[in-house]
Protein backbone atom coordinates (compact mmCIF):
# COMPACT_ATOMS: atom_id res chain seq x y z
CA UNK A 1 0.00 0.00 0.00
CA UNK A 2 1.87 3.05 -1.29
CA UNK A 3 0.88 6.03 0.85
CA UNK A 4 3.33 8.71 1.95
CA UNK A 5 1.44 9.69 5.09
CA UNK A 6 1.04 6.08 6.20
CA UNK A 7 4.74 5.47 5.62
CA UNK A 8 5.81 8.65 7.40
CA UNK A 9 3.84 7.88 10.56
CA UNK A 10 5.04 4.27 10.49
CA UNK A 11 8.57 5.62 10.47
CA UNK A 12 7.81 7.97 13.32
CA UNK A 13 6.42 5.17 15.50
CA UNK A 14 9.39 2.95 14.75
CA UNK A 15 11.73 5.78 15.70
CA UNK A 16 9.92 6.53 18.97
CA UNK A 17 9.93 2.85 19.87
CA UNK A 18 13.61 2.44 19.06
CA UNK A 19 14.85 5.63 20.74
CA UNK A 20 12.53 5.96 23.74
CA UNK A 21 10.19 3.09 24.50
CA UNK A 22 12.12 -0.14 24.02
CA UNK A 23 15.36 1.13 25.64
CA UNK A 24 13.39 1.89 28.83
CA UNK A 25 11.54 -1.43 28.93
CA UNK A 26 12.54 -3.33 32.09
CA UNK A 27 14.98 -0.51 32.92
CA UNK A 28 12.70 1.88 34.81
CA UNK A 29 13.35 2.69 38.43
CA UNK A 30 10.63 3.54 40.94
CA UNK A 31 11.09 7.27 40.47
CA UNK A 32 10.24 6.93 36.78
CA UNK A 33 6.81 5.39 37.45
CA UNK A 34 3.97 7.35 39.04
CA UNK A 35 0.22 7.14 39.49
CA UNK A 36 -1.72 9.71 37.47
CA UNK A 37 -5.11 8.45 38.70
CA UNK A 38 -6.17 5.71 41.10
CA UNK A 39 -5.03 2.44 39.57
CA UNK A 40 -3.49 4.10 36.49
CA UNK A 41 0.25 4.50 36.14
CA UNK A 42 2.35 6.62 33.83
CA UNK A 43 6.09 6.40 33.15
CA UNK A 44 8.72 8.75 31.86
CA UNK A 45 8.70 6.66 28.69
CA UNK A 46 5.01 7.50 28.09
CA UNK A 47 5.69 11.21 28.43
CA UNK A 48 8.86 11.27 26.36
CA UNK A 49 7.36 9.12 23.61
CA UNK A 50 4.26 11.30 23.44
CA UNK A 51 6.39 14.42 23.13
CA UNK A 52 8.46 12.90 20.34
CA UNK A 53 5.50 11.48 18.42
CA UNK A 54 3.49 14.69 18.82
CA UNK A 55 6.32 16.85 17.49
CA UNK A 56 6.71 14.56 14.47
CA UNK A 57 2.98 14.59 13.71
CA UNK A 58 2.85 18.37 13.84
CA UNK A 59 5.70 18.51 11.34
CA UNK A 60 3.78 16.20 9.02
CA UNK A 61 0.60 18.27 9.25
CA UNK A 62 1.43 21.87 10.24
CA UNK A 63 -1.42 23.45 12.16
CA UNK A 64 -2.79 20.11 13.32
CA UNK A 65 -3.80 19.42 16.92
CA UNK A 66 -2.50 16.52 18.99
CA UNK A 67 -4.76 14.92 21.58
CA UNK A 68 -2.49 12.57 23.48
CA UNK A 69 -3.36 10.39 26.45
CA UNK A 70 -0.81 12.07 28.70
CA UNK A 71 -1.66 15.53 27.43
CA UNK A 72 -5.32 14.96 28.29
CA UNK A 73 -4.34 13.71 31.75
CA UNK A 74 -2.77 17.13 32.31
CA UNK A 75 -5.45 19.14 30.47
CA UNK A 76 -8.81 17.38 29.98
CA UNK A 77 -10.03 20.29 27.85
CA UNK A 78 -7.94 18.90 24.98
CA UNK A 79 -10.68 16.33 24.40
CA UNK A 80 -12.91 18.99 22.86
CA UNK A 81 -10.74 18.86 19.73
CA UNK A 82 -11.92 15.33 18.93
CA UNK A 83 -15.13 16.91 17.62
CA UNK A 84 -13.34 19.86 16.05
CA UNK A 85 -12.49 20.95 12.52
CA UNK A 86 -9.19 20.39 10.77
CA UNK A 87 -6.64 17.66 11.42
CA UNK A 88 -6.58 16.14 14.90
CA UNK A 89 -4.21 13.38 15.94
CA UNK A 90 -5.05 10.90 18.69
CA UNK A 91 -1.92 9.50 20.33
CA UNK A 92 -1.41 6.67 22.79
CA UNK A 93 2.36 6.65 23.26
CA UNK A 94 2.37 3.36 25.19
CA UNK A 95 -0.87 1.43 25.19
CA UNK A 96 -0.58 -1.12 27.96
CA UNK A 97 1.40 1.07 30.35
CA UNK A 98 0.63 -1.21 33.28
CA UNK A 99 2.31 -4.06 31.40
CA UNK A 100 5.23 -1.87 30.36
CA UNK A 101 5.81 -0.54 33.88
CA UNK A 102 5.76 -4.07 35.30
CA UNK A 103 8.21 -5.34 32.69
CA UNK A 104 5.55 -7.42 30.91
CA UNK A 105 4.44 -7.55 27.32
CA UNK A 106 2.43 -6.68 25.30
CA UNK A 107 2.35 -2.93 24.79
CA UNK A 108 1.87 -0.85 21.67
CA UNK A 109 2.25 2.62 20.19
CA UNK A 110 -0.91 3.95 18.52
CA UNK A 111 -1.97 6.94 16.43
CA UNK A 112 -5.17 7.90 14.64
CA UNK A 113 -5.95 10.90 12.42
CA UNK A 114 -9.31 12.66 12.36
CA UNK A 115 -10.15 15.29 9.75
CA UNK A 116 -13.14 17.51 10.48
CA UNK A 117 -14.22 15.06 13.15
CA UNK A 118 -14.06 11.95 10.97
CA UNK A 119 -11.61 9.10 11.48
CA UNK A 120 -9.47 8.87 8.32
CA UNK A 121 -6.25 6.95 9.11
CA UNK A 122 -4.60 4.96 11.88
CA UNK A 123 -1.52 3.05 13.00
CA UNK A 124 -0.80 0.39 15.66
CA UNK A 125 2.74 -0.85 16.40
CA UNK A 126 3.79 -3.64 18.76
CA UNK A 127 7.57 -3.12 18.83
CA UNK A 128 8.45 -6.36 20.61
CA UNK A 129 6.39 -8.59 18.33
CA UNK A 130 7.34 -6.47 15.33
CA UNK A 131 3.75 -6.10 14.10
CA UNK A 132 2.90 -2.76 12.48
CA UNK A 133 -0.56 -2.11 11.04
CA UNK A 134 -1.67 0.97 9.13
CA UNK A 135 -4.76 1.94 7.21
CA UNK A 136 -6.70 4.75 5.60
CA UNK A 137 -10.46 5.00 5.19
CA UNK A 138 -11.55 3.53 1.89
CA UNK A 139 -8.05 2.27 1.08
CA UNK A 140 -7.88 -0.86 3.22
CA UNK A 141 -5.48 -1.92 5.94
CA UNK A 142 -2.03 -3.46 5.85
CA UNK A 143 -0.21 -5.54 8.42
CA UNK A 144 3.58 -5.72 8.24
CA UNK A 145 3.46 -4.31 4.73
CA UNK A 146 0.84 -6.70 3.34
CA UNK A 147 -2.85 -6.07 2.72
CA UNK A 148 -4.97 -7.85 5.31
CA UNK A 149 -8.60 -9.04 5.18
CA UNK A 150 -10.65 -10.62 7.96
CA UNK A 151 -13.77 -11.43 5.97
CA UNK A 152 -14.92 -15.01 5.51
CA UNK A 153 -17.82 -17.44 5.89
CA UNK A 154 -19.90 -17.55 9.05
CA UNK A 155 -17.98 -19.63 11.61
CA UNK A 156 -19.52 -22.02 14.10
CA UNK A 157 -19.91 -20.36 17.49
CA UNK A 158 -18.07 -23.21 19.19
CA UNK A 159 -14.97 -22.56 17.09
CA UNK A 160 -14.55 -18.91 18.00
CA UNK A 161 -11.71 -17.51 20.10
CA UNK A 162 -11.79 -14.03 21.54
CA UNK A 163 -11.40 -11.69 24.49
CA UNK A 164 -13.87 -10.20 26.94
CA UNK A 165 -12.44 -7.50 29.16
CA UNK A 166 -14.93 -7.93 32.01
CA UNK A 167 -13.23 -5.92 34.74
CA UNK A 168 -15.29 -2.74 34.26
CA UNK A 169 -18.53 -4.31 33.01
CA UNK A 170 -21.71 -3.69 35.01
CA UNK A 171 -22.44 -6.76 37.16
CA UNK A 172 -25.45 -7.95 35.12
CA UNK A 173 -23.55 -7.62 31.85
CA UNK A 174 -20.52 -9.37 33.31
CA UNK A 175 -22.63 -12.34 34.39
CA UNK A 176 -24.25 -12.56 30.95
CA UNK A 177 -20.88 -12.42 29.20
CA UNK A 178 -19.36 -15.06 31.45
CA UNK A 179 -22.35 -17.38 30.99
CA UNK A 180 -22.39 -16.87 27.23
CA UNK A 181 -18.67 -17.48 27.06
CA UNK A 182 -19.30 -21.15 27.82
CA UNK A 183 -20.71 -21.45 24.29
CA UNK A 184 -17.51 -20.15 22.73
CA UNK A 185 -14.43 -22.30 22.22
CA UNK A 186 -12.13 -19.95 24.13
CA UNK A 187 -13.05 -16.76 25.97
CA UNK A 188 -9.86 -14.98 27.03
CA UNK A 189 -9.53 -12.52 29.94
CA UNK A 190 -7.64 -9.79 28.06
CA UNK A 191 -4.04 -8.65 27.69
CA UNK A 192 -4.33 -5.15 29.22
CA UNK A 193 -3.35 -3.72 25.83
CA UNK A 194 -6.11 -2.78 23.40
CA UNK A 195 -3.63 -2.34 20.58
CA UNK A 196 -2.51 -5.95 20.83
CA UNK A 197 -6.15 -7.12 20.93
CA UNK A 198 -6.84 -5.32 17.65
CA UNK A 199 -3.66 -6.69 16.08
CA UNK A 200 -4.69 -10.19 17.11
CA UNK A 201 -7.91 -9.80 15.13
CA UNK A 202 -5.88 -8.76 12.09
CA UNK A 203 -3.49 -11.70 12.46
CA UNK A 204 -6.32 -14.18 13.01
CA UNK A 205 -5.12 -15.09 16.52
CA UNK A 206 -8.63 -14.22 17.73
CA UNK A 207 -11.92 -13.33 16.09
CA UNK A 208 -13.40 -10.77 18.48
CA UNK A 209 -12.81 -8.56 21.51
CA UNK A 210 -15.27 -6.94 23.90
CA UNK A 211 -14.49 -3.76 25.85
CA UNK A 212 -16.38 -1.55 28.29
CA UNK A 213 -14.24 1.57 28.57
CA UNK A 214 -13.64 3.25 25.20
CA UNK A 215 -11.25 6.18 25.50
CA UNK A 216 -10.59 7.51 21.98
CA UNK A 217 -6.84 6.91 21.83
CA UNK A 218 -7.36 3.32 22.96
CA UNK A 219 -9.88 2.39 20.27
CA UNK A 220 -9.95 4.78 17.31
CA UNK A 221 -6.71 3.36 15.81
CA UNK A 222 -7.71 -0.29 16.05
CA UNK A 223 -11.35 0.25 15.11
CA UNK A 224 -10.40 1.85 11.79
CA UNK A 225 -7.92 -0.93 10.99
CA UNK A 226 -10.40 -3.70 11.71
CA UNK A 227 -13.10 -2.00 9.66
CA UNK A 228 -10.78 -1.48 6.71
CA UNK A 229 -9.85 -5.17 6.89
CA UNK A 230 -13.52 -6.14 6.63
CA UNK A 231 -14.41 -6.26 10.31
CA UNK A 232 -16.94 -4.54 12.54
CA UNK A 233 -16.58 -2.17 15.52
CA UNK A 234 -19.92 -1.33 17.10
CA UNK A 235 -21.51 -0.42 20.39
CA UNK A 236 -23.49 -3.14 22.12
CA UNK A 237 -26.72 -1.72 20.64
CA UNK A 238 -25.37 -2.11 17.11
CA UNK A 239 -24.53 1.56 16.48
CA UNK A 240 -21.19 2.31 14.85
CA UNK A 241 -18.31 3.36 17.07
CA UNK A 242 -17.02 6.93 16.76
CA UNK A 243 -14.10 8.25 18.82
CA UNK A 244 -16.03 11.35 19.89
CA UNK A 245 -18.76 9.23 21.49
CA UNK A 246 -18.67 9.23 25.28
CA UNK A 247 -20.62 5.98 25.58
CA UNK A 248 -19.39 2.71 26.95
CA UNK A 249 -19.31 -0.82 25.62
CA UNK A 250 -17.71 -1.90 22.34
CA UNK A 251 -17.73 -5.21 20.49
CA UNK A 252 -15.18 -5.62 17.72
CA UNK A 253 -15.20 -8.62 15.39
CA UNK A 254 -13.38 -9.93 12.35
CA UNK A 255 -16.52 -9.73 10.22
CA UNK A 256 -20.27 -9.22 10.34
CA UNK A 257 -21.07 -12.90 10.91
CA UNK A 258 -18.74 -13.12 13.91
CA UNK A 259 -20.13 -9.89 15.39
CA UNK A 260 -23.70 -11.15 15.16
CA UNK A 261 -22.88 -14.55 16.67
CA UNK A 262 -20.83 -13.13 19.54
CA UNK A 263 -23.37 -10.42 20.36
CA UNK A 264 -26.13 -13.02 20.51
CA UNK A 265 -24.06 -15.30 22.71
CA UNK A 266 -22.59 -12.77 25.12
CA UNK A 267 -25.05 -9.89 25.25
CA UNK A 268 -28.49 -11.16 24.24
CA UNK A 269 -28.57 -14.09 26.65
Amino acid sequence: MADTLLDDVCGLLREAAAKVVVPMFRRLDDAEISEKAPGEVVTVADREAEQMISAGLRRLRPGSVVVGEEGVADDPELLRHVRGAGDVWLVDPIDGTSNFAAGRRPFALMVALLTDGELVASWVFDPLAGNLAAGRVGKGACLDGEAVRTTGPAPALGTLRGTANTRFLPPDTRRAVEAGGERIRELLPGQHCAGREYLDILTGAQQFVLFWRTLPWDHAPGALLVREAGGVARRFDGSDYHPADDGQGLLVAANEAVWNEVRAALLDG
